[in-house]
C-alpha cells in the first residue's frame, strides 16, 4: 500500500517573539489607520517552521512517508540535513544560492493571538519544483502562489486526492480562482477565521462551500473542528492538553495527524481526532517542531480522549 504524501507548502524559519501582555490593551480600534505600536519581547527563539516541514514532521514522527515540495535558499543547508536526519524525502526540494530561505517573525501575547510579518525569499522559487509521482495523498499548503497553482494542477492531473489548505495564502487569491482551486481538490481545511475569508471572497456560504469537495474541515482551536462530509455535519471534541504553551504550529501538526490516518486508509472522522489529538501535543512545547511523538503515547490520548483505538 502506497502511504506517501506529497506536501507543497513552504519551509521557513521562525522567529518567535512572546510579549508579556495582550494586544488589544494596545491597539486602539479608533486609531489603526495611523498605527505605530511597539511590543516589548523578553523571550526569543529562533525554531525550525514553515507550513510543509512542520506538516512533514508531525506526519513522520507518527511513522508516514512525507515528501516535501518545497524551495530553501543559501541559509538552508541546515534544514536540509535535518528533514533528511528524520527521514523526509527531500527530492523535491529546491536550494537557491541567490535567496535566503523564506523567514517568519511572529509575536504572541498571553492569550496566543499572533502577530505575523513574513518574508518568502526562496519560496517564491518553488514553482520551479515538480511533484515526484505517485503518492497516496497530497496537500497544497500555504507555498508561492504560483508553486501552490502549478501542484495543484498537477495532483489533480495525477489522480493524487489532495487537501486544498490555504491558510495565510488566502489574501494572494481572488475568488475565481479560490473556486477553481475547490474544482479540483478532495478536501478543505481551514480555521474558523480561514473559513469566514472564503466565504466572503468566493461568495459560497459554509454549506456550500463543503457540497464542493469530499470533505471540509473547519478547526475552531481549543473548540475543537467541525467536519463536513456527504452533507452532514460532525463535531471533533477537542483532545484535552495538560497545559496551553504555544500555539505556534498547531494546525500544522493537525494535518500532519490528519494525513496520516487518510494515508493509512482511515476515515474522515478518525483523520479529524487524530489530527485533533497532534494539534493538542503541540501545543504543550515551544516551537513547531520540538514535540516528542511516540506512538504508544498517540494512541493511549486518542483512546482517552474518543474511547476508541486509533489504530
Amino acid at each position: 500500500m502506497d502511504t506517501r504524501v506529497l506536501i507543497s507548502g513552504s519551509v521557513a524559519y521562525d522567529t518567535i517573539m512572546v510579549f508579556d501582555g495582550y494586544f488589544k490593551d494596545h491597539i486602539l480600534p479608533d486609531r489603526v489607520h495611523m498605527l505605530n505600536v511597539s511590543f516589548l519581547a523578553p523571550r526569543l527563539k529562533r525554531e525550525f517552521g514553515g507550513c510543509a516541514a512542520n506538516i512533514a514532521y508531525t506526519l513522520r514522527g507518527l511513522g508516514g512517508q512525507p515528501a516535501v515540495l518545497a524551495a530553501v535558499g543559501r541559509d538552508g543547508h541546515d534544514y536540509l540535513r535535518r528533514l533528511a536526519d528524520l527521514g523526509v524525502d527531500i527530492a523535491g526540494l529546491q536550494l537557491c544560492d541567490d535567496l535566503y530561505t523564506a523567514q517568519a517573525f511572529i509575536t504572541t501575547d498571553l492569550a496566543d493571538n499572533q502577530i505575523t510579518a513574513f518574508h518568502p525569499g526562496a519560496m517564491s522559487r518553488a514553482h520551479e519544483v515538480a511533484a515526484v509521482l505517485p503518492a497516496a495523498w497530497g496537500i497544497v499548503a500555504p507555498n508561492g502562489k504560483d508553486a501552490m497553482l502549478r501542484h495543484a494542477r498537477e495532483f489533480t492531473a495525477a489522480g493524487i486526492p489532495w487537501i486544498f489548505d490555504p491558510g495565510q495564502a488566502l489574501p494572494m487569491f481572488s475568488g475565481p480562482e479560490l473556486r477553481s482551486l475547490l474544482d479540483g481538490a478532495t478536501a478543505l481545511a481551514v480555521n474558523d477565521y480561514e473559513c469566514r475569508l472564503m466565504v466572503e471572497k468566493t461568495g459560497l456560504s459554509e454549506a456550500q462551500l463543503a457540497g464542493t469537495v469530499q470533505a471540509m474541515i473547519v478547526t475552531r482551536g481549543a473548540e475543537g473542528s467541525v467536519l463536513h462530509e456527504g452533507g452532514a455535519t460532525e463535531a471533533i471534541a477537542p483532545a484535552p492538553i495538560a497545559g496551553a504553551v504555544d500555539p505556534t504550529g498547531c494546525g500544522d501538526a493537525y494535518r500532519g495527524g490528519l494525513l496520516f490516518a487518510l494515508a493509512e486508509g482511515r476515515s474522515w472522522a478518525v483523520a479529524a481526532r487524530l489530527g485533533s489529538v497532534m494539534g493538542a501535543i503541540k501545543i504543550e512545547q515551544a516551537g513547531p517542531q520540538n514535540h516528542a511523538i511516540d506512538r504508544d503515547e498517540v494512541a493511549r490520548r486518542y483512546r482517552a480522549a474518543y474511547g476508541e483505538s486509533a489504530w
